[in-house]
Protein backbone atom coordinates (compact mmCIF):
# COMPACT_ATOMS: atom_id res chain seq x y z
CA UNK A 1 0.00 0.00 0.00
CA UNK A 2 2.49 2.45 0.90
CA UNK A 3 4.88 1.99 -2.82
CA UNK A 4 1.24 2.55 -4.38
CA UNK A 5 1.13 5.74 -2.41
CA UNK A 6 4.60 6.36 -2.98
CA UNK A 7 4.26 5.87 -7.03
CA UNK A 8 0.83 7.73 -7.58
CA UNK A 9 3.18 10.91 -5.65
CA UNK A 10 6.03 10.32 -8.22
CA UNK A 11 3.86 10.03 -11.54
CA UNK A 12 1.42 13.16 -9.87
CA UNK A 13 4.82 14.93 -9.57
CA UNK A 14 6.10 14.22 -13.28
CA UNK A 15 2.87 15.61 -14.53
CA UNK A 16 2.39 18.82 -13.19
CA UNK A 17 6.46 19.26 -13.53
CA UNK A 18 5.74 18.63 -17.57
CA UNK A 19 2.40 20.54 -17.36
CA UNK A 20 4.51 23.60 -16.15
CA UNK A 21 8.08 23.50 -17.21
CA UNK A 22 7.02 24.61 -20.96
CA UNK A 23 5.49 27.61 -18.86
CA UNK A 24 7.95 28.54 -16.84
CA UNK A 25 10.16 28.37 -20.19
CA UNK A 26 8.11 30.52 -21.69
CA UNK A 27 7.75 33.11 -18.73
CA UNK A 28 12.11 33.01 -18.87
CA UNK A 29 11.87 33.60 -22.41
CA UNK A 30 8.98 36.68 -22.47
CA UNK A 31 11.41 38.32 -19.29
CA UNK A 32 14.39 38.30 -20.83
CA UNK A 33 12.91 39.83 -23.95
CA UNK A 34 11.11 42.18 -22.69
CA UNK A 35 13.24 43.39 -19.47
CA UNK A 36 13.27 47.32 -19.91
CA UNK A 37 16.56 48.47 -21.06
CA UNK A 38 18.22 51.36 -18.28
CA UNK A 39 18.70 54.66 -18.63
CA UNK A 40 21.26 55.56 -21.11
CA UNK A 41 20.38 52.18 -23.25
CA UNK A 42 22.80 52.50 -26.40
CA UNK A 43 21.19 52.20 -30.05
CA UNK A 44 22.75 48.63 -30.37
CA UNK A 45 20.78 47.82 -27.50
CA UNK A 46 17.82 49.11 -28.42
CA UNK A 47 18.19 47.34 -31.94
CA UNK A 48 18.76 43.37 -30.33
CA UNK A 49 15.48 44.07 -28.30
CA UNK A 50 14.06 45.29 -31.82
CA UNK A 51 15.03 42.24 -33.81
CA UNK A 52 13.82 39.74 -31.04
CA UNK A 53 10.34 41.34 -31.16
CA UNK A 54 10.76 41.26 -35.17
CA UNK A 55 11.42 37.60 -34.62
CA UNK A 56 8.57 36.98 -32.17
CA UNK A 57 5.60 38.14 -34.97
CA UNK A 58 5.07 39.44 -37.69
CA UNK A 59 5.39 43.74 -38.41
CA UNK A 60 3.13 45.15 -41.31
CA UNK A 61 5.14 47.58 -43.20
CA UNK A 62 3.40 50.79 -45.03
CA UNK A 63 5.07 53.68 -46.78
CA UNK A 64 3.65 57.27 -47.09
CA UNK A 65 4.81 60.46 -47.84
CA UNK A 66 3.32 61.93 -44.67
CA UNK A 67 1.61 60.07 -41.39
CA UNK A 68 -1.02 62.07 -39.36
CA UNK A 69 -1.21 60.82 -35.79
CA UNK A 70 -5.31 61.74 -34.97
CA UNK A 71 -8.18 62.43 -36.30
CA UNK A 72 -10.08 65.93 -34.68
CA UNK A 73 -9.84 69.05 -35.71
CA UNK A 74 -5.98 69.04 -36.48
CA UNK A 75 -5.16 65.88 -37.79
CA UNK A 76 -8.37 65.84 -40.06
CA UNK A 77 -7.30 69.62 -41.39
CA UNK A 78 -3.43 68.76 -41.55
CA UNK A 79 -4.30 65.02 -43.32
CA UNK A 80 -6.66 67.10 -46.25
CA UNK A 81 -4.56 69.79 -46.23
CA UNK A 82 -1.13 67.15 -47.03
CA UNK A 83 -3.87 64.96 -49.41
CA UNK A 84 -4.60 68.33 -51.29
CA UNK A 85 -0.93 69.49 -52.27
CA UNK A 86 -0.68 65.57 -53.66
CA UNK A 87 0.91 63.40 -50.71
CA UNK A 88 0.20 59.96 -50.38
CA UNK A 89 -1.27 60.67 -46.86
CA UNK A 90 -2.54 57.92 -43.80
CA UNK A 91 -3.88 59.29 -40.72
CA UNK A 92 -3.66 56.45 -37.85
CA UNK A 93 -6.55 56.91 -35.17
CA UNK A 94 -7.75 55.00 -32.51
CA UNK A 95 -10.99 56.46 -32.54
CA UNK A 96 -13.67 56.69 -35.81
CA UNK A 97 -12.47 60.45 -36.49
CA UNK A 98 -15.98 61.76 -35.41
CA UNK A 99 -15.40 60.63 -32.38
CA UNK A 100 -12.87 62.70 -31.85
CA UNK A 101 -12.63 64.58 -28.94
CA UNK A 102 -13.51 67.93 -31.16
CA UNK A 103 -16.85 67.04 -31.41
CA UNK A 104 -17.30 68.02 -27.94
CA UNK A 105 -16.34 71.80 -28.21
CA UNK A 106 -19.50 73.68 -27.70
CA UNK A 107 -18.87 77.53 -27.63
CA UNK A 108 -17.14 78.68 -31.04
CA UNK A 109 -13.57 80.01 -33.01
CA UNK A 110 -12.43 83.44 -32.62
CA UNK A 111 -11.74 85.61 -35.41
CA UNK A 112 -12.56 89.03 -36.33
CA UNK A 113 -14.88 89.36 -38.48
CA UNK A 114 -16.53 92.38 -37.18
CA UNK A 115 -20.09 91.03 -38.28
CA UNK A 116 -21.90 92.16 -34.89
CA UNK A 117 -19.62 95.27 -33.94
CA UNK A 118 -16.20 96.36 -35.50
CA UNK A 119 -13.56 94.68 -34.55
CA UNK A 120 -9.71 94.07 -35.55
CA UNK A 121 -7.43 90.75 -35.36
CA UNK A 122 -5.00 93.42 -33.87
CA UNK A 123 -7.29 93.59 -30.67
CA UNK A 124 -8.06 89.70 -30.85
CA UNK A 125 -3.65 89.57 -30.42
CA UNK A 126 -3.77 92.07 -27.51
CA UNK A 127 -6.75 89.94 -25.76
CA UNK A 128 -5.09 86.51 -26.43
CA UNK A 129 -1.20 88.09 -24.87
CA UNK A 130 -2.98 89.64 -21.83
CA UNK A 131 -5.32 86.43 -21.32
CA UNK A 132 -1.67 84.14 -21.92
CA UNK A 133 -0.54 86.13 -18.42
CA UNK A 134 1.89 87.55 -20.56
CA UNK A 135 3.41 84.41 -21.11
CA UNK A 136 2.56 83.75 -24.73
CA UNK A 137 4.91 83.78 -27.29
CA UNK A 138 3.63 86.79 -29.91
CA UNK A 139 4.66 85.70 -32.97
CA UNK A 140 2.77 82.73 -33.05
CA UNK A 141 -0.31 84.79 -31.56
CA UNK A 142 0.29 87.44 -34.15
CA UNK A 143 -0.28 84.50 -36.85
CA UNK A 144 -3.38 82.79 -35.46
CA UNK A 145 -5.21 85.74 -35.56
CA UNK A 146 -4.29 87.23 -38.15
CA UNK A 147 -5.33 84.44 -39.91
CA UNK A 148 -8.64 83.94 -38.20
CA UNK A 149 -10.50 85.79 -40.51
CA UNK A 150 -9.39 83.83 -43.00
CA UNK A 151 -9.81 80.25 -41.66
CA UNK A 152 -13.61 81.17 -40.48
CA UNK A 153 -14.61 82.10 -44.13
CA UNK A 154 -12.75 79.08 -45.26
CA UNK A 155 -14.69 76.73 -42.93
CA UNK A 156 -17.78 78.15 -43.98
CA UNK A 157 -16.64 77.42 -47.90
CA UNK A 158 -16.09 73.91 -46.74
CA UNK A 159 -19.71 73.99 -45.35
CA UNK A 160 -19.82 74.40 -41.61
CA UNK A 161 -23.17 75.79 -40.96
CA UNK A 162 -22.02 78.87 -39.17
CA UNK A 163 -25.44 80.47 -37.06
CA UNK A 164 -26.60 83.34 -38.84
CA UNK A 165 -27.67 86.88 -37.81
CA UNK A 166 -31.02 88.32 -38.91
CA UNK A 167 -28.29 90.14 -41.97
CA UNK A 168 -27.16 86.49 -43.13
CA UNK A 169 -23.50 87.17 -41.66
CA UNK A 170 -21.97 84.83 -39.41
CA UNK A 171 -23.90 85.07 -36.02
CA UNK A 172 -21.02 85.70 -33.26
CA UNK A 173 -21.19 85.63 -29.95
CA UNK A 174 -19.66 87.55 -26.50
CA UNK A 175 -16.97 85.30 -24.76
CA UNK A 176 -14.62 86.14 -21.64
CA UNK A 177 -11.69 87.78 -21.77
CA UNK A 178 -12.04 89.70 -25.07
CA UNK A 179 -12.32 93.76 -25.93
CA UNK A 180 -12.62 95.86 -28.24
CA UNK A 181 -10.01 98.83 -28.80
CA UNK A 182 -7.06 97.07 -26.63
CA UNK A 183 -9.21 96.67 -23.79
CA UNK A 184 -10.79 99.90 -23.97
CA UNK A 185 -13.97 99.79 -26.00
CA UNK A 186 -15.97 97.04 -23.77
CA UNK A 187 -16.72 93.57 -24.66
CA UNK A 188 -16.52 91.92 -28.17
CA UNK A 189 -18.20 89.55 -30.01
CA UNK A 190 -15.85 87.77 -31.54
CA UNK A 191 -16.89 83.89 -31.65
CA UNK A 192 -18.26 82.72 -34.43
CA UNK A 193 -20.56 79.96 -33.51
CA UNK A 194 -23.18 77.44 -35.00
CA UNK A 195 -25.46 77.06 -32.02
CA UNK A 196 -23.58 75.07 -28.82
CA UNK A 197 -22.29 72.09 -31.42
CA UNK A 198 -19.46 73.81 -33.12
CA UNK A 199 -17.36 71.76 -32.87
CA UNK A 200 -19.73 69.01 -33.77
CA UNK A 201 -19.65 70.93 -36.94
CA UNK A 202 -16.38 71.78 -37.52
CA UNK A 203 -15.62 67.85 -37.25
CA UNK A 204 -17.56 66.47 -39.44
CA UNK A 205 -17.13 69.19 -41.93
CA UNK A 206 -13.52 68.15 -41.44
CA UNK A 207 -14.13 64.54 -41.81
CA UNK A 208 -15.63 65.43 -44.94
CA UNK A 209 -13.08 67.02 -46.72
CA UNK A 210 -10.22 64.74 -45.67
CA UNK A 211 -12.60 61.70 -47.23
CA UNK A 212 -12.63 63.95 -50.34
CA UNK A 213 -9.21 64.45 -50.71
CA UNK A 214 -8.69 60.85 -50.12
CA UNK A 215 -6.85 60.76 -47.29
CA UNK A 216 -6.05 57.11 -46.09
CA UNK A 217 -7.80 56.44 -42.80
CA UNK A 218 -6.58 53.49 -39.85
CA UNK A 219 -8.79 53.73 -37.67
CA UNK A 220 -8.94 52.01 -34.52
CA UNK A 221 -4.80 51.68 -34.43
CA UNK A 222 -2.96 52.56 -31.16
CA UNK A 223 0.14 54.69 -32.17
CA UNK A 224 2.86 53.19 -29.89
CA UNK A 225 6.22 54.86 -30.48
CA UNK A 226 8.25 57.41 -32.91
CA UNK A 227 10.24 55.60 -35.10
CA UNK A 228 14.01 57.89 -35.19
CA UNK A 229 17.10 57.31 -37.05
CA UNK A 230 20.54 57.87 -35.86
CA UNK A 231 20.49 61.53 -36.85
CA UNK A 232 17.78 62.06 -34.42
CA UNK A 233 15.21 62.69 -37.04
CA UNK A 234 11.42 61.28 -36.83
CA UNK A 235 11.10 58.39 -40.11
CA UNK A 236 7.75 57.12 -38.92
CA UNK A 237 5.53 55.22 -36.40
CA UNK A 238 5.13 51.84 -34.86
CA UNK A 239 1.02 50.99 -34.33
CA UNK A 240 -0.56 48.41 -32.89
CA UNK A 241 -3.88 47.23 -34.90
CA UNK A 242 -6.50 47.06 -32.04
CA UNK A 243 -9.33 44.39 -33.63
CA UNK A 244 -6.77 41.53 -34.22
CA UNK A 245 -3.21 42.95 -32.33
CA UNK A 246 -0.95 42.72 -35.51
CA UNK A 247 2.03 45.60 -34.77
CA UNK A 248 2.28 48.01 -38.13
CA UNK A 249 5.08 50.13 -38.85
CA UNK A 250 4.65 53.10 -40.76
CA UNK A 251 7.55 54.61 -42.85
CA UNK A 252 7.26 57.81 -43.78
CA UNK A 253 9.59 61.56 -44.27
CA UNK A 254 6.86 63.51 -41.69
CA UNK A 255 5.02 62.74 -39.22
CA UNK A 256 2.46 64.95 -37.89
CA UNK A 257 1.55 64.63 -33.86
CA UNK A 258 -2.05 65.30 -33.38
CA UNK A 259 -3.23 63.27 -30.72
CA UNK A 260 -5.12 65.65 -28.23
CA UNK A 261 -4.47 66.37 -24.37
CA UNK A 262 -3.80 64.76 -21.22
CA UNK A 263 -7.17 65.96 -19.50
CA UNK A 264 -7.79 62.69 -18.23
CA UNK A 265 -4.73 62.73 -15.73
CA UNK A 266 -6.83 63.72 -13.41
CA UNK A 267 -9.63 62.85 -11.77
CA UNK A 268 -12.25 64.81 -12.94
CA UNK A 269 -12.34 66.79 -16.38
CA UNK A 270 -14.15 67.87 -19.06
CA UNK A 271 -12.51 65.63 -21.82
CA UNK A 272 -13.78 62.43 -22.56
CA UNK A 273 -11.61 59.22 -21.33
CA UNK A 274 -9.88 59.16 -24.81
CA UNK A 275 -7.69 61.95 -23.80
CA UNK A 276 -4.75 60.39 -22.42
CA UNK A 277 -1.65 62.29 -23.87
CA UNK A 278 -0.65 59.67 -26.27
CA UNK A 279 1.49 61.99 -28.69
CA UNK A 280 3.03 63.52 -25.65
CA UNK A 281 4.31 59.99 -24.26
CA UNK A 282 5.36 58.82 -27.53
CA UNK A 283 7.55 62.30 -27.74
CA UNK A 284 8.89 61.73 -24.23
CA UNK A 285 9.74 58.15 -24.82
CA UNK A 286 11.76 59.02 -28.08
CA UNK A 287 13.73 61.50 -25.65
CA UNK A 288 12.71 64.93 -27.48
CA UNK A 289 11.48 67.64 -24.61
CA UNK A 290 7.85 68.72 -23.38
CA UNK A 291 7.14 71.83 -22.53
CA UNK A 292 4.71 73.66 -19.77
CA UNK A 293 3.23 70.99 -18.91
CA UNK A 294 2.17 72.67 -15.54
CA UNK A 295 -0.31 74.80 -17.52
CA UNK A 296 -3.27 73.30 -16.97
CA UNK A 297 -6.59 75.33 -17.33
CA UNK A 298 -9.57 74.81 -15.15
CA UNK A 299 -13.01 75.31 -17.03
CA UNK A 300 -15.40 77.44 -14.27
CA UNK A 301 -18.14 75.38 -15.14
CA UNK A 302 -18.38 72.09 -15.28
CA UNK A 303 -21.57 70.20 -14.22
CA UNK A 304 -21.22 69.84 -10.52
CA UNK A 305 -20.84 65.97 -9.75
CA UNK A 306 -20.34 65.10 -13.59
CA UNK A 307 -17.54 67.61 -14.78
CA UNK A 308 -19.31 67.83 -18.17
CA UNK A 309 -18.48 71.25 -19.68
CA UNK A 310 -21.02 73.96 -19.91
CA UNK A 311 -19.94 76.38 -22.77
CA UNK A 312 -18.59 79.97 -21.90
CA UNK A 313 -21.16 80.75 -24.63
CA UNK A 314 -23.92 79.97 -21.55
CA UNK A 315 -22.37 83.52 -19.83
CA UNK A 316 -22.03 85.02 -23.23
CA UNK A 317 -25.88 84.81 -24.13
CA UNK A 318 -26.85 86.57 -20.70
CA UNK A 319 -26.15 83.97 -17.69
CA UNK A 320 -25.11 84.52 -14.49
CA UNK A 321 -22.88 82.83 -11.42
CA UNK A 322 -24.67 83.43 -7.85
CA UNK A 323 -23.08 82.25 -4.91
CA UNK A 324 -25.53 81.08 -2.01
CA UNK A 325 -26.62 84.42 -1.18
CA UNK A 326 -28.24 85.03 -4.32
CA UNK A 327 -25.27 87.56 -5.38
CA UNK A 328 -23.48 88.03 -8.53
CA UNK A 329 -20.34 87.68 -7.23
CA UNK A 330 -18.47 88.48 -10.09
CA UNK A 331 -19.39 91.85 -10.20
CA UNK A 332 -17.12 92.11 -7.03
CA UNK A 333 -14.18 90.20 -8.78
CA UNK A 334 -14.17 91.55 -12.08
CA UNK A 335 -16.07 95.02 -11.99
CA UNK A 336 -15.98 95.91 -15.94
CA UNK A 337 -16.39 92.10 -17.13
CA UNK A 338 -18.39 90.27 -14.60
CA UNK A 339 -19.54 86.81 -15.76
CA UNK A 340 -17.32 87.13 -18.72
CA UNK A 341 -13.97 87.83 -17.46
CA UNK A 342 -10.96 85.59 -18.60
CA UNK A 343 -11.40 81.82 -17.70
CA UNK A 344 -8.60 81.84 -14.84
CA UNK A 345 -10.45 84.77 -12.65
CA UNK A 346 -13.64 83.10 -13.05
CA UNK A 347 -12.24 79.80 -11.70
CA UNK A 348 -10.16 81.53 -8.77
CA UNK A 349 -12.84 83.14 -7.93
CA UNK A 350 -15.58 80.77 -7.91
CA UNK A 351 -12.91 78.67 -5.44
CA UNK A 352 -12.97 81.87 -3.07
CA UNK A 353 -16.76 82.06 -3.20
CA UNK A 354 -16.48 78.13 -2.02
CA UNK A 355 -13.75 78.32 0.26
CA UNK A 356 -15.21 81.23 2.61
CA UNK A 357 -18.71 79.06 3.21
CA UNK A 358 -20.45 81.21 0.41
CA UNK A 359 -20.96 78.14 -1.70
CA UNK A 360 -24.27 76.19 -2.47
CA UNK A 361 -25.65 72.55 -1.55
CA UNK A 362 -25.66 70.93 1.29
CA UNK A 363 -22.39 70.67 1.54
CA UNK A 364 -21.49 74.30 0.25
CA UNK A 365 -18.82 73.19 -2.49
CA UNK A 366 -20.29 74.60 -5.65
CA UNK A 367 -21.94 77.72 -7.43
CA UNK A 368 -25.17 78.47 -9.55
CA UNK A 369 -25.19 79.03 -13.21
CA UNK A 370 -28.56 80.63 -13.74
CA UNK A 371 -30.00 81.06 -17.39
CA UNK A 372 -33.45 80.85 -16.50
CA UNK A 373 -34.01 84.74 -17.10
CA UNK A 374 -33.62 83.67 -20.66
CA UNK A 375 -36.27 83.68 -22.73
CA UNK A 376 -36.98 80.11 -23.47
CA UNK A 377 -36.81 80.51 -27.25
CA UNK A 378 -33.38 82.15 -27.04
CA UNK A 379 -32.31 78.78 -25.05
CA UNK A 380 -33.44 76.36 -27.74
CA UNK A 381 -32.07 78.65 -30.94
CA UNK A 382 -28.59 79.27 -29.14
CA UNK A 383 -27.68 76.93 -26.95
CA UNK A 384 -30.23 73.80 -27.40
CA UNK A 385 -27.13 71.21 -26.36
CA UNK A 386 -26.89 72.98 -23.16
CA UNK A 387 -30.24 72.47 -22.26
CA UNK A 388 -30.07 69.07 -22.69
CA UNK A 389 -27.00 68.09 -21.11
CA UNK A 390 -27.85 69.79 -17.88
CA UNK A 391 -30.92 67.84 -18.02
CA UNK A 392 -28.79 64.38 -18.27
CA UNK A 393 -26.02 65.05 -16.04
CA UNK A 394 -27.71 67.65 -13.45
CA UNK A 395 -31.17 66.82 -13.60
CA UNK A 396 -32.36 70.10 -14.05
CA UNK A 397 -34.63 72.17 -16.21
CA UNK A 398 -32.71 75.55 -17.01
CA UNK A 399 -35.91 77.26 -17.70
CA UNK A 400 -37.02 77.07 -14.02
CA UNK A 401 -34.12 76.35 -12.05
CA UNK A 402 -30.34 76.97 -11.77
CA UNK A 403 -27.48 74.48 -13.02
CA UNK A 404 -24.86 73.45 -10.22
CA UNK A 405 -21.39 73.96 -11.39
CA UNK A 406 -17.61 73.80 -10.25
CA UNK A 407 -14.45 74.68 -11.97
CA UNK A 408 -12.88 71.22 -13.77
CA UNK A 409 -9.73 70.29 -15.23
CA UNK A 410 -10.68 71.48 -19.27
CA UNK A 411 -7.59 72.08 -21.47
CA UNK A 412 -3.72 71.61 -21.10
CA UNK A 413 -1.53 74.46 -22.72
CA UNK A 414 1.82 72.94 -22.71
CA UNK A 415 2.99 69.80 -24.96
CA UNK A 416 5.37 69.32 -27.36
CA UNK A 417 7.27 72.53 -27.71
CA UNK A 418 6.61 73.93 -31.96
CA UNK A 419 7.22 77.03 -33.93
CA UNK A 420 4.38 78.72 -35.99
CA UNK A 421 4.89 76.10 -38.63
CA UNK A 422 4.06 73.46 -36.87
CA UNK A 423 7.63 71.92 -36.63
CA UNK A 424 8.80 70.26 -33.03
CA UNK A 425 11.64 72.27 -31.58
CA UNK A 426 14.51 70.25 -29.84
CA UNK A 427 16.93 73.20 -28.06
CA UNK A 428 20.46 73.14 -27.90
CA UNK A 429 23.36 75.03 -26.43
CA UNK A 430 23.98 76.95 -29.61
CA UNK A 431 20.43 76.92 -31.07
CA UNK A 432 17.33 77.07 -29.26
CA UNK A 433 15.36 76.71 -31.78
CA UNK A 434 16.66 74.01 -33.53
CA UNK A 435 13.63 71.57 -35.20
CA UNK A 436 13.25 67.51 -35.27
CA UNK A 437 13.51 66.34 -38.98
CA UNK A 438 10.44 64.74 -40.00
CA UNK A 439 8.17 65.38 -37.18
CA UNK A 440 4.89 68.09 -36.98
CA UNK A 441 2.99 68.88 -34.21
CA UNK A 442 -0.71 70.36 -34.29
CA UNK A 443 -3.74 70.87 -31.46
CA UNK A 444 -3.64 70.46 -27.77
CA UNK A 445 -0.56 68.07 -28.75
CA UNK A 446 1.74 70.57 -29.43
CA UNK A 447 2.95 74.20 -27.68
CA UNK A 448 3.21 76.69 -29.71
CA UNK A 449 3.14 79.19 -26.42
CA UNK A 450 0.14 80.84 -28.50
CA UNK A 451 -1.89 80.23 -25.17
CA UNK A 452 0.69 80.87 -22.72
CA UNK A 453 -0.70 80.37 -18.94
CA UNK A 454 -4.35 80.60 -19.75
CA UNK A 455 -6.06 79.72 -23.20
CA UNK A 456 -9.14 82.32 -24.09
CA UNK A 457 -12.60 80.61 -24.82
CA UNK A 458 -12.92 79.51 -28.76
CA UNK A 459 -9.11 80.39 -28.95
CA UNK A 460 -8.64 76.22 -29.26
CA UNK A 461 -10.65 76.10 -32.27
CA UNK A 462 -8.88 78.27 -33.95
CA UNK A 463 -5.54 76.87 -32.57
CA UNK A 464 -6.35 73.60 -34.33
CA UNK A 465 -7.17 74.75 -37.52
CA UNK A 466 -4.87 77.02 -38.07
CA UNK A 467 -1.65 75.50 -37.22
CA UNK A 468 -3.11 72.23 -38.45
CA UNK A 469 -3.07 74.03 -41.97
CA UNK A 470 0.10 75.46 -41.35
CA UNK A 471 1.99 72.06 -40.83
CA UNK A 472 0.92 70.93 -43.41
CA UNK A 473 1.62 73.82 -45.83
CA UNK A 474 5.05 73.58 -44.50
CA UNK A 475 5.56 69.74 -45.72
CA UNK A 476 4.81 71.11 -48.71
CA UNK A 477 7.45 73.66 -48.88
CA UNK A 478 10.27 70.98 -47.88
CA UNK A 479 9.27 68.32 -49.35
CA UNK A 480 7.76 66.63 -52.50
CA UNK A 481 5.38 64.16 -53.07
CA UNK A 482 6.18 60.64 -54.14
CA UNK A 483 9.87 61.19 -52.31
CA UNK A 484 10.54 58.17 -50.46
CA UNK A 485 12.07 57.88 -47.01
CA UNK A 486 15.76 56.61 -47.40
CA UNK A 487 15.98 53.41 -45.35
CA UNK A 488 18.26 54.48 -42.39
CA UNK A 489 21.37 52.02 -41.93
CA UNK A 490 22.05 50.43 -40.07
CA UNK A 491 18.30 49.47 -39.65
CA UNK A 492 15.97 52.19 -37.81
CA UNK A 493 14.99 50.30 -34.58
CA UNK A 494 10.84 49.43 -34.25
CA UNK A 495 10.66 50.28 -30.79
CA UNK A 496 12.32 51.98 -28.21
CA UNK A 497 13.96 50.12 -25.27
CA UNK A 498 10.90 51.80 -22.60
CA UNK A 499 8.40 49.31 -24.22
CA UNK A 500 4.73 49.50 -21.89
CA UNK A 501 5.01 45.90 -19.94
CA UNK A 502 2.13 44.83 -21.74
CA UNK A 503 3.22 44.68 -25.42
CA UNK A 504 5.06 40.77 -24.99
CA UNK A 505 6.84 39.45 -27.87
CA UNK A 506 5.17 36.25 -27.64
CA UNK A 507 2.59 35.26 -30.59
CA UNK A 508 -0.10 33.75 -28.05
CA UNK A 509 -0.12 37.71 -26.07
CA UNK A 510 -0.69 39.69 -28.91
CA UNK A 511 -4.94 38.34 -29.32
CA UNK A 512 -6.75 41.29 -29.60
CA UNK A 513 -8.48 39.49 -26.37
CA UNK A 514 -4.83 39.54 -24.34
CA UNK A 515 -3.73 42.99 -25.50
CA UNK A 516 -4.85 45.36 -22.49
CA UNK A 517 -5.63 48.65 -24.45
CA UNK A 518 -6.62 50.20 -20.50
CA UNK A 519 -2.63 48.91 -20.18
CA UNK A 520 -1.21 51.12 -23.10
CA UNK A 521 -3.82 54.41 -22.24
CA UNK A 522 -2.16 54.27 -18.77
CA UNK A 523 1.28 53.93 -20.21
CA UNK A 524 0.57 57.53 -21.67
CA UNK A 525 -0.92 59.08 -18.79
CA UNK A 526 1.43 58.28 -16.57
CA UNK A 527 4.56 59.32 -18.94
CA UNK A 528 2.86 62.51 -19.40
CA UNK A 529 1.56 63.79 -15.45
CA UNK A 530 5.26 62.06 -14.21
CA UNK A 531 6.06 65.25 -15.86
CA UNK A 532 3.25 67.83 -15.30
CA UNK A 533 3.98 67.52 -11.38
CA UNK A 534 7.01 68.31 -11.01
CA UNK A 535 7.44 71.56 -12.97
CA UNK A 536 3.95 73.21 -11.20
CA UNK A 537 6.05 72.43 -8.19
CA UNK A 538 9.44 73.97 -10.10
CA UNK A 539 7.73 76.82 -11.24
CA UNK A 540 6.96 79.33 -8.12
CA UNK A 541 5.80 81.60 -7.61
CA UNK A 542 3.61 80.52 -10.25
CA UNK A 543 1.29 82.00 -12.87
CA UNK A 544 -0.03 78.85 -14.07
CA UNK A 545 -3.60 77.51 -13.87
CA UNK A 546 -2.58 74.93 -11.29
CA UNK A 547 -3.06 78.12 -9.37
CA UNK A 548 0.30 78.47 -6.70
CA UNK A 549 0.19 81.81 -5.02
CA UNK A 550 1.27 84.42 -4.58
CA UNK A 551 2.09 85.52 -7.97
CA UNK A 552 4.88 87.72 -8.91
CA UNK A 553 6.60 86.24 -11.74
CA UNK A 554 5.79 86.77 -15.06
CA UNK A 555 8.63 87.14 -17.18
CA UNK A 556 8.72 83.93 -19.33
CA UNK A 557 12.17 81.74 -19.00
CA UNK A 558 14.25 80.76 -21.61
CA UNK A 559 12.40 77.59 -23.66
CA UNK A 560 14.73 74.98 -22.37
CA UNK A 561 14.30 76.11 -19.12
CA UNK A 562 10.46 75.23 -19.01
CA UNK A 563 10.75 71.51 -20.76
CA UNK A 564 10.69 68.80 -19.78
CA UNK A 565 12.95 65.67 -20.93
CA UNK A 566 13.59 62.18 -19.69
Amino acid sequence: RLQKKGLCKILLTTLLLSAIMPLLRAAARIGAVASTAPRGATRSCVRKISQATADKYKVIDHEYDAVVVGAGGAGLRAAFGLANQGFKTACVTKLFPTRSHTVAAQGGINAALGNMTEDDWRWHMYDTVKGSDWLGDQDAIHYMCKEAPRTVIELEHYGVPFSRTDEGKIYQRAFGGQSLHYGKGGQAYRCACAADRTGHAMLHTLYGQAVRHDTEFFIEYFALDLIMDDAGDCVGIMALCMEDGSLHRFKCKNTVIATGGYGRAWWSATSAHTCTGDGNAMVARAGLPLQDLEFVQFHPTGIYGAGCLITEGARGEGGILRNSEGERFMERYAPTAKDLASRDVVSRSMTMEINEGRGCGPNKDHVYLYLNHLPPEVLAERLPGISETAAIFAGVDVTKEPIPVLPTVHYNMGGIPTNRYGEVIRPTASDPDAIVGGLFAAGEASCSSVHGANRLGANSLLDIVVFGRAAALRIGEIAKPGASPAPPTPPTPLRSPRRPPTLKPEPAYLSCVKVSLKGLRLFGLVATRSRTCPRARARRPSPTLIFCAPMRARSRPPRSATSCRR
